[in-house]
């Protein structure tokens, strides 16, 4: 095993078993910390959590659990793996996390780097933007569990960590990987904890790739994995094999929805101008016991030789508050998850195999309730997008990050199958 990879919910974690699979690294991706005796011969695992936004007892405690587990099979190298967007308030566990890592591993430093240019996250003196918009005036600020009000991630890194951030300027990151890992050194001798590093484009990721590759430990998104295994090279061969294996099933389609993100509601509304398409009302979620089955039967009888249906709770900003000053943004939220999860499973039931779902938090339900272990990866449907295949079952899933994919993701999911 080349790496290891603790992946703070699903879509995160497909989001970089996709870039490694690209580059030649057989790549296997487990949902939830794994038994002691689950068998795994890859050259890089991805451990999928759902541990974004849940109590920081819990975040930490799976997280160490999955280090361990990795640890226990060789693995020489650990990422942390979280959303290009950061997603994580003041109070937020990208911090404990990290710092509960850190120390497992006896190491006192680390780089934060959640920077994805191909699909517009990029790193400017230690600003969060997002297709050159600051993180915090971007559609994140309206999200209904992570509202992103600071772009600064000195600021927001140092107010949920127990160290001190610094930050490295594309300047000398343009000097290339010996003059990025000097840097390093001096920041760490300095008694900086996290070195937030910016990049600006791809070759900016493949610079940094070189620099932290003795690091024991690196925190950030999808692109610096990327960045990481360029150098690697794991061969033609793995890519070959990771894109049969995870290739999807021809079974029955159906698209669930549960991101609020600007990107899912413009991608809905292209889509449900086209195809059959169906939206949740978050009060019968909390009230009607029958609703589940309501939604599950309307999928069911929608036509099999056409594009497939989609049930939805994506909203814009200004729903998403009416519906959270109205019944609490929690118990919202929950509400919608559960009865996801519950669809998930009666439309496996009626015959569905192919479940491409939009949001985190949605995606990782689904995954759950459908009882899936593990994953093949598969091709690519958009950066940082495969498809996967459950191991041993026939079920294929897309799981989206909210804000990835094009308006017409939904159609070039189907086409991909």
């Amino acid at each position: 095993m080349r790496l290891g990879v603790i992946a703070d919910d699903f879509t995160g974690a497909t989001d970089i078993a996709g870039f490694l699979v690209a580059n030649g690294l057989r790549t296997v991706q487990l949902n939830g910390v794994p038994p002691d005796d689950l068998p795994v011969e890859a050259d890089a695992v991805v451990i999928s959590l759902k541990s974004r936004s849940c109590p920081v007892e819990r975040a930490v405690a799976e997280s160490l659990a999955s280090l361990e587990w990795l640890r226990g099979r060789g693995c020489p190298q650990f990422f942390f793996k979280y959303c290009s967007t950061f997603d994580s308030t003041p109070r937020g566990n990208i911090g404990p996390v990290t710092d509960a890592l850190l120390d497992a591993l006896g190491e006192d430093f680390t780089v934060v780097c959640p920077a994805l240019p191909v699909n517009g996250r990029t790193i400017y003196n230690g600003y969060l933007f997002v297709n050159g918009v600051p993180l915090h005036e971007s559609g994140m600020r309206h999200h209904p569990v992570t509202p992103m009000t600071d772009s600064n991630l000195l600021r927001l890194m140092d107010a949920q960590s127990r160290g001190r951030s610094g930050n490295v300027p594309h300047g000398v990151i343009d000097r290339g990987a010996a003059a990025l890992h000097s840097a390093l050194a001096e920041m760490r001798a300095s008694g900086f904890r996290y070195a937030v590093l910016d990049a600006l484009d791809d070759a900016h990721l493949a610079v940094i790739g070189q620099a932290v590759s003795d690091m024991r430990l690196v925190t950030g998104g999808s692109g610096l994995a990327d960045g990481m295994a360029r150098g690697w090279g794991g061969g033609q061969r793995g890519v070959a094999d990771a894109a049969a294996e995870g290739r999807p099933s021809g079974g029955r389609a159906v698209i669930l929805s549960g991101s609020c993100s600007g990107m899912t509601n413009a991608q809905v509304a292209a889509y449900r101008a086209a195809a059959p398409a169906l939206p949740v009302s978050v009060e019968r979620c909390l009230l009607d016991a029958g609703y589940t089955a309501e939604l599950a039967g309307w999928a069911a009888a929608q036509p099999r030789d056409g594009l497939a249906p989609l049930i939805y709770a994506t909203m814009p900003p200004e729903g998403v508050k009416a519906v959270q000053d109205r019944f609490g943004a929690a118990e919202a939220s929950a509400a919608v998850e559960r009865v996801f999860g519950a669809l998930a499973r009666r439309l496996m039931e009626e015959g569905f195999e192919r479940f491409i779902v939009a949001g985190g938090e949605t995606s990782g339900v689904v995954t759950q309730s459908l009882g899936i272990g593990g994953f093949h990866i598969g091709p690519q449907i958009a950066p940082g997008v495969p498809w996967v295949r459950a191991v041993g079952r026939p079920l294929s899933l897309a799981l989206k990050s909210g804000n990835f994919g094009g308006e017409r993701f939904f159609f070039e999911a189907q086409a991909a199958a």
